[in-house]
């Protein structure tokens, strides 16, 4: 038995700092480490979802709430107030993940066993808000969880730890975060004990190979038959469940198609002449036995599973047959 087991009094004093679903996982891991006692999470606060704009808490406010833990919410994390409540807490460690906000230098000061973030790619490839996404928009087929050391500059603090963690060629954002929260989970239950007994030293980044992601837009799922047929398929995988790829298309309901599931598939003669012209670009509907398609630049996006604006998912083909208006 370890001397904190024996002792509480002598175990790390930890806060949690999350909010979407890959942190979960890291949350359950972090609660349950022999030697770290959570005293606290600190998520985003309750927000309307949905049609009916229901008020709904964080994947993590839920999850601590299920494990009896505290729970701070603040709308802003730089303002006095915020930092003041987690002073109160007399942190040793903080840990984030998926959190949400910048930190601000006063906070990152407080944990004198350090402030450390998990972030689902190989630093510092994809740093910034949207790393899943752009793995896969990106065409890897290898990344990692990285452990790192917070700092004031977007996940650029020293690497404490790597796990890596393959791509599969099917993967959407929903699969591989999930993948990514059970890497990290394994990731934070093999490092931090060795962290805070001093045999892990963190080392800088490598200053090559730096990319940045931002924040995702609705418009950025929009699909521009410009792009090869290839990269559009990648996009379909990475912006599921949100924003979600979309077809603007003058045969669909609301003008929007999106686009659930696609494959790739070679161009047939005739495809340039439905790509740009005066309106919007088209899917070919071509008839009620073929699957719908989009034309690109190279290669047809072949349409497998999709939604009307306002309606539900739906086989491509079963789409088609309920709509025959639609057919060339």
């Amino acid at each position: 038995m370890t001397d904190a087991a024996a002792d509480p009094s002598a175990a790390v004093r930890a806060v949690f700092f999350g909010s979407g679903s890959f942190a979960v996982p890291i949350l359950d891991a972090l609660a349950e480490m022999q030697g770290v006692r959570l005293e606290a999470v600190v998520s985003a606060p309750d927000r309307p979802v949905g049609r009916k704009a229901i008020v709904t808490p964080t994947p993590v406010t839920a999850r601590a709430r299920e494990l009896g833990l505290p729970v701070l919410q603040p709308v802003r994390v730089r303002l006095p107030e915020s930092v003041d409540a987690v002073r109160l807490l007399v942190p040793d460690l903080i840990v984030l993940a998926d959190y949400g906000q910048i930190i601000p230098r006063v906070m990152l000061d407080l944990p004198a066993r350090g402030f450390l973030n998990l972030h689902p790619s190989a630093l510092p490839r994809h740093r910034g808000a949207a790393p899943i996404p752009a793995t896969i928009l990106a065409g890897d087929t290898e990344s990692a969880v990285t452990l790192i050391v917070v700092t004031e500059e977007m996940d650029a603090g020293p690497i404490v730890a790597v796990a890596p963690l393959d791509v599969r060629s099917d993967d959407t954002a929903v699969t591989l975060e999930a993948r990514a929260a059970d890497v990290a989970a394994a990731l934070l239950r093999r490092a931090l004990p060795e962290w805070l007994a001093g045999r892990l030293e963190a080392r800088q980044q490598p200053t090559q190979g730096v990319t940045m992601t931002r924040p995702l837009r609705r418009e950025d799922g929009r699909l521009d038959p410009a792009r090869s047929a290839v990269e559009l398929e990648r996009q379909v995988r990475a912006y599921e469940p949100w924003p979600g790829a979309y077809i603007v298309s003058d045969k669909t309901r609301g003008g929007r198609l999106i686009i659930k599931k696609a494959r790739v598939a070679p161009s047939q003669p005739g495809d340039a002449n439905l790509i740009g012209g005066l309106g919007p670009p088209s899917v070919a509907f071509v008839a009620p036995s073929e699957p719908p398609y989009f034309p690109t630049s190279n290669g047809r996006l072949v349409l497998e599973v999709m939604q009307a604006a306002g309606g539900r998912a739906m086989d491509a083909a079963d789409y088609v047959r309920g709509h025959p208006d639609i057919v060339r």
